[in-house]
Formats: structure tokens, sequence, C-alpha cells
């Protein structure tokens, strides 16, 4: 066997033959497995940096812990928060996180119906949250109760408007990433930057859990 592979090899040096297809075909299946441990090297950086986020909503957290009682004679969260208003807030970012994992898939499977029609439900979803959240903060600054009011005030507008400048950012990320499909299409480079869009807009769901149930669930039945 040894010799008449030489020989193959001598009649054909520049492997033009059938012996060049199977060592392309082992070449693609290399290529298709580097694109895939690329993949989940920048998933999992791109985590490392989402937990640094984590960290920084952590210390907000802890400082609404601990200025919750100090309104300084001022309205608390059971006289402003609103929860028909705010259970609907949650449920626009839930419903916006399962779109946004139907843009992923549509994405993967390079179905533009799919991915454009669910990145704009997307969009949809987060700027009716945004409107939500900027209706909840005139209203309370209409009240006089707006951040300068109380440190407890200061505290609450600190964490929770800081989610909603997040929220905003993952907007602009969305029409970013959709014109970018539009103009190159579903390149490898933009399925890795749509698994970070969607891992930050699926971090920024699980913070909204945490805060609507330690801010308002919690602050209404106080």
């Amino acid at each position: 066997m040894s010799t008449f592979a030489g020989d193959a090899e001598r009649d054909d040096p520049n492997r033009m033959g059938h012996r060049d297809a199977g060592w392309s075909s082992g070449a693609a299946i290399h290529a298709e497995g580097g694109t895939e441990a690329k993949l989940i090297v920048v998933g999992f950086g791109f985590w490392v940096f989402l937990l640094s986020d984590i960290v920084m909503f952590s210390a907000f957290f802890a400082t609404y812990a601990v200025l919750v009682g100090e309104t300084a004679g001022g309205p608390s969260g059971r006289d402003l928060f609103d929860l028909n208003n705010t259970a609907v807030q949650t449920a626009c970012l839930l419903l916006s996180s399962f779109t946004c994992g139907l843009a992923s898939i549509g994405a993967r499977r390079r179905s533009g119906v799919w991915f454009y029609g669910a990145m704009a439900a997307t969009f949809v979803l987060g700027g009716a949250f945004l409107l939500l959240e900027a209706r909840e903060f005139a209203g309370m600054v209409a009240r006089d109760a707006g951040p300068t009011r109380s440190a407890f005030l200061s505290a609450f507008f600190t964490l929770v408007g800081c989610h909603g400048l997040h929220v905003t950012a993952g907007l602009l990320w969305l029409l970013t990433m959709m014109a970018q499909v539009f103009a190159k299409g579903y390149r490898d480079d933009i399925l890795r930057r749509i698994l970070c869009f969607s891992l930050f807009w699926h971090t920024l769901d699980i913070i909204w859990v945490a805060l609507f149930s330690v801010v308002y669930l919690m602050g209404v039945a106080a």
C-alpha cells in the first residue's frame, strides 16, 4: 500500500486527483470546527464582561438596600410604586427576551423572515418597556418625588435608571446588528456579534427580574 501511495503522489504531485477531494473535505471539516470553537470562546469571553456588569448592579442593589428606609419624611415605595404598570413592563421585557431567542435561531438558519421579524418585535417590546419606565419617572417627578427628594429616591433612580440606560444601549445595538446583516449577510463574525447581543439582552432580563422582586414587590409590601 505504501508503494502504491508513493507512486500515486509521484504521478500526481499537485494532488489534482481524487485524493485532493478527500483532503479538501477534511480541511472544510477542520475549518467548520474552528468556527464553532471560536464562537464558544467569544461567548465565554463576553460572559466574563457581563459578570463585571452584574458586579456593578450588585453594588447598586446593596446601596438601595441600605438607603431604602431613608425617605427624609417623603414618600416611600409603597406610596409611589404602581405594580400594574411595572407588571406590564415585566411582560414586555420577558416577551422581548423570547423574541430575541427566535432572532438568534433565525440568524443561525439564515432565515431573513425569522431574523428581521423577531428583531423588530424585540425592538418594539423594548421600546414599550422604556416608554412605560419614562412615564413612571415623569409621574414621580411631577409628585415632587425626584432623585433629589431623599436618599431612597436617589438610590431608586440610580438603580432603575441604570438598567434603563442598558436597555437603550441594547436597542441601539439591535438596530446596528440588523443593519450589518442587511449589508453583509450572515457572516461568521456577524453571527458572533449576534450571540453577544443575545447574551447581553438576556442578562438585562435577569437583572430586571431581580429588580422587580427586590425594589417593587418588596417596596409595596414593606
